[in-house]
């Protein structure tokens, strides 16, 4: 599908204003980041903070585990709104990426790196539409 250019639609303090909580977000993400990947690794090798029973080496591996689990999909929203900062440059910030329609503002107030509208995430969630990539990737796979 054809995309739309958003900025008839939207103003260029709209789009700044969307930048701006983008690059917000991105430093708060790369700061929560480091931290993860800090504790996650938080005295690897070092003997003194290795746990005495199978239990406690239990629970350690699960919680470095789950730390870089949360860094992947962090790692992944970063990738996101760096995508968006795409869109807002080359004037298809704000416009469905399957729908080719506005995306409703209060979904953009609440996330800003959203290439979906409402209506097909909805489609994407129940399986009645497919991302373009997954498709892609469809057809590679066949």
């Amino acid at each position: 599908m054809a995309k739309k250019k958003q900025s008839d639609k939207l103003s260029k303090k709209q789009l700044d204003d969307y930048r701006q909580r983008l690059i917000d977000k991105m430093q708060e993400i790369l700061g929560d980041v480091s931290s993860m990947e800090e504790s996650a690794f938080q005295g690897s090798g070092d003997l003194s903070s290795t746990p005495v029973h199978l239990a406690d080496l239990g629970t350690d591996n699960y919680e470095q585990e789950f730390n870089l689990k949360l860094v992947a999909e962090e790692r992944k929203t970063l990738i996101e709104i760096q995508q968006a900062m795409g869109r807002i440059a080359d004037g298809s910030f704000g416009i469905c990426e399957g729908l080719s329609i506005p995306i409703e503002a209060n979904r953009l107030e609440a996330i800003p790196w959203t290439r979906y509208s409402l209506e097909y995430a909805r489609m994407l969630e129940s399986g009645k539409a497919f991302p373009d990539e997954d498709l892609n990737d469809l057809r590679d796979s066949a």
